[in-house]
């Protein structure tokens, strides 16, 4: 992938990941989650708002994207997400995130 390709090692896979999520995500958008992870509180089914990225050094080993959560904001997984609501560009820089992790890449 275009997005990892000049980076050597992984903070600068990591960096190249959440650069490109930043750009590309357009926030807020509607997510639901699709997969149960011991971190998080959200259950499959859940539908939540992504209000924003975490902050970078949140997203080393991981993307983690800031949900509304009762009155404050809380970092999920992005894998544990699938987008529901969005534009177009949204939709596909998920969709991208999703199929990376899905094959098992790893920073």
């Amino acid at each position: 992938m275009e997005i990892v390709v000049d980076a050597y090692g992984e903070v600068e896979r990591a960096m190249g990941w959440y650069c490109h999520l930043q750009d590309k995500l357009t926030f807020p958008f509607l997510a639901r989650c699709i997969a149960r992870r011991v971190t998080s509180p959200l259950k499959v089914g859940h539908e939540v708002e992504v209000l924003r990225m975490a902050p970078d050094e949140e997203c080393e080993r991981e993307m983690f994207v800031v949900v509304r959560w009762e009155r404050e904001g809380l970092a999920v997984p992005f894998s544990q997400l699938e987008v529901i609501h969005a534009d177009d560009e949204t939709e596909e820089a998920a969709q991208d995130w999703l199929y990376w992790t899905n094959k098992g890449y790893r920073f």
